[in-house]
Order: C-alpha cells, then sequence, then structure tokens
C-alpha cells in the first residue's frame, strides 16, 4: 500500500493526474523541489515591494524578513505561517503572487504552490469533515513530495468556522508529523476580517496630522488576531491556530491614499508602454474616496485601476 506523498511523487515522475477528494491537479513538468527550481531572490522581492507594491511599508518589511528568516534557517521550529488581512484592492494577493514569483522559478503556476479559495474549494458546510480530510491528505502528500511547498488559502473571511483546524499539527512546533516534515513549508492566509479596524485606525492618524507611513505593527497585530478570532463568520473564528499561537504574523495592509493610487495608475501605463503623466491624476481622480470631504483614502484601494485606465487607452 503506498502512502499518499509516495503516491503522489510517483505519479509526478511519470507525468499524469492526482485525484484526491475535491482536489484535482495535473503534472506534466520537469520541476524539481531543489534549488534551481525553489530559490529565494532577494534583490528581486525587495525590488517589486519596493516599485510595485504601493502604500504598504508594513508588509513589505514584515514579509521580507519573515521570508529571509525562515529560509535561512537550515533547522526551523516551525512553518512560515502570515495572515494577511485588509479589505480588497490593498495588494494581499498581489503579495502572494511576487512572493511566489521570486521564490519559485515558475511562480503562482509552480506545482509547489496550491491556492485555495474559500467558495470555490469548501462552498457547502455540511461537507467540513470531507473538507479537513482532504485538505490534511492534499497537504501531507505535497509536503512529502516537496517540503518548500506553499499554500495560500484565499477568503478565509468566507471559510466555514472549523474547517481550518485541520491543518492545525502541520503548523506545530514538531519536526515530524506521521513522519512527515512540514517545518520548511509556508501557510499564507488571506481575508479581509479586520480590514474596518485597519482602516478606522489609518483615518485617525491621517486626521491628526501624521503619515500613515508612521503606522507601525505593533499598533494594529494583537487587535488583528482578537477580531478575526472573536468574528463567528470569519474563518479563525475560535480557531486553535490562534488559540495556541501557530500564527507568526498577522499583518495589515493599510487602505491606499491618492498618491498610491496614482503610483497604481502609472506602474498600469508602464505596463502598457504608456507614459502620460498629464494623464494619471485625471484617471485616479476618477476613484471613489472617503471621507466625503477630505477624501483621503480610496474606497476600492486599487481595485478598479484596470478598468478605468481602460477607458482612455
Amino acid at each position: 500500500m503506498l502512502n499518499g506523498g509516495y503516491f503522489i511523487a510517483m505519479l509526478v515522475a511519470l507525468g499524469g493526474i492526482i485525484y484526491m477528494g475535491m482536489f484535482t491537479y495535473s503534472y506534466f513538468s520537469c520541476e524539481s523541489c531543489d534549488n534551481e527550481w525553489i530559490s529565494l531572490d532577494v534583490k528581486g522581492l525587495e525590488k517589486d515591494f519596493k516599485h510595485r507594491l504601493f502604500g504598504q511599508h508594513i508588509a513589505s518589511e514584515v514579509i521580507l524578513k519573515a521570508v529571509k528568516g525562515s529560509l535561512s534557517t537550515p533547522d526551523p521550529k516551525k512553518p512560515l505561517t502570515m495572515s494577511l488581512h485588509g479589505h480588497s484592492g490593498t495588494g494581499k494577493n498581489f503579495v502572494s503572487q511576487l512572493l511566489a514569483q521570486n521564490l519559485y522559478k515558475n511562480g503562482l503556476t509552480s506545482q509547489y504552490v496550491h491556492v485555495f479559495m474559500a467558495t470555490l474549494h469548501f462552498p457547502h458546510v455540511q461537507l467540513i469533515d470531507q473538507y479537513q480530510n482532504d485538505l490534511q491528505k492534499w497537504i501531507r502528500g505535497n509536503v512529502t513530495l516537496c517540503p518548500r511547498s506553499m499554500f495560500i488559502f484565499d477568503e478565509m473571511d468566507k471559510m466555514h468556522p472549523g474547517l481550518i483546524n485541520a491543518i492545525k499539527p502541520f503548523l506545530d512546533y514538531t519536526s515530524e508529523v506521521d513522519k512527515v516534515d512540514y517545518r520548511k513549508a509556508i501557510f499564507i492566509f488571506l481575508s479581509n476580517t479586520g480590514g474596518d479596524k485597519i482602516n478606522e485606525h489609518t483615518l485617525s492618524v491621517l486626521m491628526s496630522g501624521k503619515t500613515s507611513e508612521s503606522i507601525k505593527l505593533s499598533e494594529l497585530e494583537e487587535e488583528l488576531s482578537m477580531t478575526v478570532f472573536n468574528n463567528s463568520n470569519s474563518g479563525f473564528w475560535q480557531t486553535n491556530l490562534i488559540q495556541t499561537n501557530l500564527i507568526d504574523y498577522f499583518i495589515p495592509f493599510l487602505p491606499l491614499e491618492f498618491k498610491h493610487v496614482m503610483s497604481c495608475v502609472r506602474a498600469e501605463l508602464e505596463s502598457r508602454g504608456v507614459k502620460n503623466e498629464g494623464i494619471v491624476a485625471t484617471i485616479a481622480s476618477s476613484l471613489v474616496y472617503y471621507p466625503k470631504e477630505e477624501k483621503l483614502l480610496s474606497v476600492k484601494g486599487c481595485k478598479t485601476v484596470v478598468s478605468k485606465v481602460n477607458l482612455y487607452f
């Protein structure tokens, strides 16, 4: 009887399709779990954070240090776990993409990067037991295949409470679980939960005459963890992952100001080969901002920038 990881490894070697409960994955790749295919490009990640991610000084600094620290440790104590919080359009998914691009040669398309969306992969509350079992098998099999696997859980605010507890054994301070070592894996959780708290704090800072760049992680991290833990509509509600302190970082993604939206517009134009500084402010001004009088923060971050640019080019 083959165990899950060995069976997967055999299929990968031969080329084929894996069926495991609700998950299906096709493997027709020569990709390998070694330094040729998996190696952190620190300078590349720093450059991307500086020139492509706007208004997120906390996330840029914390994630860069966390990933560098985890990957430079030959014998880590536990897997790296980061929970990213903020409203839509602030860059949570984009950061995950940039990290994958600078760690895996094939980026998000790497067979060692796994993205789960709550509404797509876990839609039915009555199937939680099955989801938990399938999720454990999937993670166990893929970490057996490659210890440096990355698992991204999107829409944590839409996940059924209790489901994520299934992965607790894999995030703990232990060298092995059923003869599999998970300590080199990376787990990233994306959630809108806590976004209101982040926005309120940022607006208060701006209204007091300070800059958003003055906000520190310590001002928001503890409140974020408590907010998601006590939110009955969150996948982290009363979860063992938070109770036992297995989430290494709760990282706030701040709401974006007009200057940040302008940077998003400028970057989108440059990606299309367009250099027209005169139109940048015009397009950025077409987005909606709040409060109504001061118009300090973008309601949708940079989420609608592409569609706005399409109206001009």
